[in-house]
């Protein structure tokens, strides 16, 4: 997906992310983050907003820290949220293509990563405060669950911080039915290496639609909701160890 693309997906997810919020109420729990309350999906989503912004307004070209999450609560919170993420937007939509400053993965720019980075942290968040508020998930098109499919497999996973690690070398194989997509996960004790292809046998195999397999990669969705094929402790050791943590 190009940048221009992913700013608008980024502006529809904080949109949705609000409005189920102020649905849900923040008090509501959020079942896909058992230890959350909707209050806490606003301050953090929001928290990282700003965090994300203040690179590309500033121009910071090393990590710096995120501020502290307010006290906020109820609709004074849920438009907090909606002023730092239409800021987020805003300073993405500004920004200009040569744009300089730090970034945490490869990417072809610094705005590309920034854009790509924010419009799956919030379509991730998004699916948790619809999950507070109940009903449907909003699926995006396959095309964008694709890009995050890829990002969360090849980026995320591609760092010496990811723990889906095996003693012997295991293969897993992710397939969208919905899309000409499929990724191949080669697993051993190093760092996961992941290709864009039906490459080889698999000892494991996830298929459903993009969005599907988009969630239950993101640990939004139980495996029930899509298939495993083959061996399903390769499925349930990425459940264990793929969690991306904040800080």
């Amino acid at each position: 997906m190009d940048t221009a693309d992913l700013i608008n997906a980024l502006d529809r997810e904080g949109r949705l992310l609000a409005l189920a919020a102020g649905t849900a109420g923040t008090d509501a729990p959020v079942p896909t983050c058992p230890d959350w309350h909707v209050r806490d999906l606003l301050r953090h989503t929001g928290t990282v907003h700003r965090w994300a912004a203040s690179y590309i307004t500033e121009g910071h070209t090393a990590f710096h820290p995120s501020g502290a999450e307010p006290a906020l609560d109820g609709r004074e919170l849920i438009d907090w949220f909606g002023e730092g993420h239409r800021a987020l937007v805003d300073a993405l939509s500004a920004a200009p293509k040569d744009l300089e400053c730090w970034q945490f993965m490869p990417a072809p720019s610094p705005l590309a990563f920034w854009a790509r980075r924010q419009a799956h942290e919030t379509a991730v968040h998004r699916a948790d405060a619809e999950s507070a508020r109940g009903g449907d998930f909003t699926a995006p098109d396959p095309e964008f669950a694709v890009d995050g499919i890829d990002e969360l497999l090849l980026a995320f996973h591609g760092r010496e911080k990811s723990r889906v690690r095996t003693s012997t070398p295991r293969t897993l194989r992710v397939r969208a039915a919905d899309a000409d997509a499929v990724w191949t996960v080669r697993l051993s004790e190093g760092v996961p290496l992941t290709v864009r292809d039906d490459d080889g046998p698999a000892d494991c195999e996830l298929g459903g639609s993009a969005y599907d397999l988009y969630l239950a990669l993101w640990n939004r969705l139980p495996l029930s909701r899509v298939t495993v094929a083959g061996d399903a402790s390769l499925a349930g050791l990425w459940r264990e160890k793929s969690a991306i943590t904040w800080g």
